[in-house]
């Protein structure tokens, strides 16, 4: 319900840095925040952003004198610099970096906003949270007296770690847009103006992405959750319910970041973008079509392969699909099925098939596969690499994470040599965690430069 109220609040969106041994900007942008930042603006409170992430910073172009090399699609690289690794990480001979803006240049940007009422910080992977502890410290310094509150990825997987260690003032776990509303109401006796059904999708106003300093790709969701139950994946943890919006409010919000922000390259952050093809993405891309709207889409996500059919992969193709990855995770039947039963071999020989018809190049066609998941054998990842690349695809290896609250999580924690169930930094994908002696991680570096020499040929 809606009722007149006045701008209430000041509030400062934080993305914080990425500390790891790897990271790149694979059209990453923290989406749910920008929902909430846009929901927080609709209930008249004013919104500020802080990314530290920002490729574009003008601050830090200007003391670096070299911006990260970036891709026409809106790709590219972070900011980089190499830190002191945790103590628990020198186990692993690489160096550890901070991937973002420097501290000193987060210090002056947040100087800008000391009338700020309540920060809000957001967190992607879990063995990330060394880069928000930090962004939370400096934030502390910087705006003595002003509550944080930390949710996203991290603080919702690793909500007890979070509470006790993170520094925040309050931590939400799971989806954020109520809790936030509520939490705001609580702390700052504010009334709720704009109070959307949150399993309505398309009530949702769109997300704040004129906050961004410059737009080089805009992430989308039509749906939210997945019906499928994979072991390793976590979506079933965020999202109870399988939600999907209207595909032709779809084209709206698309049609509304190109004609007014000039918008070319959009990312899809589904997690199961292709499922029920006649619902979503098929009318999605004829409509995008009729109203002759150009743009280039990206699916770093793993998409479904049993929908790829004659008429989807030519839809995909001439729609502009340009970066097109599918979740194959193993060409073993069993592992297929303890994984969740999403695809079987057939189907991708069928689906490539399909796809090199339509006019994608082997290139085109990336295959994820997993590898590092509990008890795997060398023999599983090196013949499902053979298969993908029989079948005329890209083999790309997906190192496992150990996702706490996931169907294999108890696997991992009996597989793994490290403490991943009281140190989420042991969860780094770079450590290989549930390692084994037949697949150690010396294999896996070979087999992994192995890939990469083939891959060029």
């Amino acid at each position: 319900m809606l009722k007149d109220a006045s701008m209430s609040k000041n509030i400062l969106l934080i993305n914080p840095w990425i500390y790891d041994f790897a990271a790149y900007d694979f059209w990453l942008k923290p989406l749910g925040l920008l929902y909430i930042g846009s929901l927080l603006r609709a209930n008249n409170h004013k919104i500020s952003y802080i990314d530290c992430l920002d490729s574009h910073n003008p601050l830090m172009l200007h003391k670096s004198g070299k911006p990260p090399k970036r891709h026409a699609y809106g790709h590219g690289q972070f900011f980089r610099k190499v830190i002191d690794k945790p103590d628990c990480l020198k186990v692993l001979p690489r160096n550890y970096c901070r991937y973002g803006i420097d501290p000193d240049i987060f210090r002056t940007e947040l100087g800008r906003y000391l009338d700020t009422d309540i920060v809000l910080v957001t967190s992607m992977m879990t063995y990330w949270y060394p880069g928000v502890f930090d962004a939370i410290k400096i934030i502390k310094e910087t705006l003595p007296g002003v509550p944080v509150i930390l949710g996203g990825k991290y603080a919702s997987l690793c909500y007890d770690h979070a509470l006790v260690h993170s520094g925040a003032d309050f931590v939400v776990r799971g989806r954020g847009e109520k809790q936030i509303l509520k939490l705001l109401q609580k702390h700052f006796d504010e009334d709720i103006i704009f109070d959307p059904d949150v399993d309505d999708l398309d009530a949702l106003p769109y997300p704040a992405f004129d906050l961004i300093n410059r737009i080089d790709q805009l992430p989308m969701i039509t749906s939210l959750g997945c019906p499928y139950r994979c072991s390793y994946c976590s979506s079933r943890l965020f999202y109870k319910k399988y939600l999907r919006r209207d595909p032709v409010l779809v084209a709206n919000e698309i049609e509304h970041w190109q004609k007014n922000y000039g918008v070319t390259d959009f990312s899809f952050y589904d997690d199961a973008l292709l499922v029920d093809p006649e619902g979503m993405i098929i009318p999605l891309l004829e409509e995008i079509k009729r109203r002759n709207v150009s743009c280039r889409f990206h699916c770093p996500n793993g998409l479904h392969l049993r929908q790829i059919d004659e008429r989807l992969s030519k839809l995909l193709y001439e729609s502009g699909f340009k970066t097109i990855r599918f979740g194959f995770e193993t060409a073993d039947f069993l592992l297929q099925k303890e994984t969740g039963g999403k695809v079987q071999n057939e189907e991708l020989s069928k689906a490539v098939i399909h796809l090199k018809n339509a006019g994608y190049k082997t290139d085109d066609i990336g295959i994820y596969l997993l590898c590092g998941i509990p008890g795997q054998k060398t023999a599983d990842v090196t013949n499902s690499i053979d298969f993908v690349r029989q079948c005329g695809a890209k083999p790309v290896l997906a190192e496992y994470s150990p996702i706490p609250g996931t169907k294999m999580w108890t696997a991992a924690l009996l597989a793994s040599p490290f403490d991943i169930q009281h140190e989420p930094l042991y969860h780094n994908n770079s450590l290989l965690s549930c390692r084994n002696d037949d697949f150690s991680y010396e294999i896996y570096s070979k087999l992994k430069a192995k890939l990469k020499m083939l891959t060029k040929e």
